[in-house]
């Protein structure tokens, strides 16, 4: 009798263990925000750091093996994996993720997208037909994005609806509430102009008012060379600008070049949880976000 409780025990324990989902997270903020929501009940992989450029990824056998096991795979789509994700996702061999289906999310797809090309030219250089990919810049995205990536995992694990609404509902709560903070203490950015090193700060400038003068790419994704640079530089004498911002994952020579020439602040800012070290978590990454560049106003 014993050995059939202690079986028995053993099995319910078992089930336990494997009772989260398993997500596959494209970058680091869709694993804190999938965190956020599910919390015990998912076991996160994030496949990307947060000082790597999203864009290019190796399909590496690892990265294979993790969609292979995943039950969800979250990731911003609007063609921002479209360099590795696609191959990813058709050799892990697991149909329950595939575009379509119920274990796949895209959170640009609950986001209201800007920089929408009228026409599709892939000679204007990275460009994506869905509109500016890099939505995790603007705190609020993650109001619609959290409300749909709950109801995914509802969808994909009905068991455990109580608890997704619940902790849905807390971080609803408290992200609103760091919103207002944040954007008190963001006030003094509003209509100051910046210069970016890559296009990646669209959504940034729109909810916090910073005005973009210039970008240092001469096309999305294409590294500035010397003459680029030099146009730019002369172009600040009729644009001036405050600082100039990049992500944590780019080389910031570029950037420092201009900073140098034309006395500005070069502001690096962490672009994902982990992008600095007090970006540690979804929360922490916008109070950092907003000092950087409240910092970057100082003369």
């Amino acid at each position: 009798m014993k050995k059939i409780l202690c079986a028995f025990l053993l099995l319910l324990i078992s089930g336990n263990v494997h009772a989260a989902l398993d997500v596959f997270a494209c970058e680091p903020e869709w694993a804190a925000l999938t965190q956020q929501l599910a919390g015990d009940k998912a076991s996160i992989y994030t496949a990307t750091g947060a000082l790597q450029d999203p864009h290019r990824v190796d399909a590496r056998p690892s990265l294979i093996a993790k969609a292979r096991r995943a039950d969800l795979v979250v990731c911003t789509g609007a063609e921002l994996e479209a360099a590795w994700l696609p191959l990813v996702l058709r050799e892990s061999g697991n149909n329950a993720i595939q575009p379509g289906s119920a274990g796949y999310f895209e959170a640009a797809s609950a986001a209201h997208m800007l920089e929408v090309p009228a026409r599709l030219d892939r000679a204007e250089g990275d460009v994506h037909a869905a509109g500016n990919p890099h939505i995790q810049t603007d705190a609020r995205n993650f109001l619609p994005i959290a409300e749909a990536l709950s109801k995914r995992l509802i969808q994909l694990d009905p068991a455990n609806t109580a608890h997704y609404q619940q902790r849905l509902a807390a971080f609803d709560q408290q992200w609103r509430s760091a919103i207002a903070k944040w954007e008190k203490q963001a006030a003094p950015l509003k209509g100051v102009p910046i210069i970016v090193q890559h296009q990646g700060f669209p959504y940034l400038n729109n909810w916090l008012g910073l005005q973009q003068v210039a970008t240092l790419e001469p096309k999305p994704g294409m590294e500035p060379g010397a003459a680029h640079l030099g146009q730019v530089l002369n172009g600040l004498q009729q644009h001036p600008a405050r600082m100039v911002l990049r992500a944590a994952y780019q080389d910031g020579r570029p950037s420092e070049w201009i900073a140098e020439r034309a006395q500005i602040h070069a502001v690096m800012l962490p672009y994902t949880v982990g992008g600095t070290p007090q970006a540690a978590d979804l929360f922490a990454l916008f109070d950092d976000t907003i000092q950087r560049l409240l910092a970057g106003l100082k003369n």
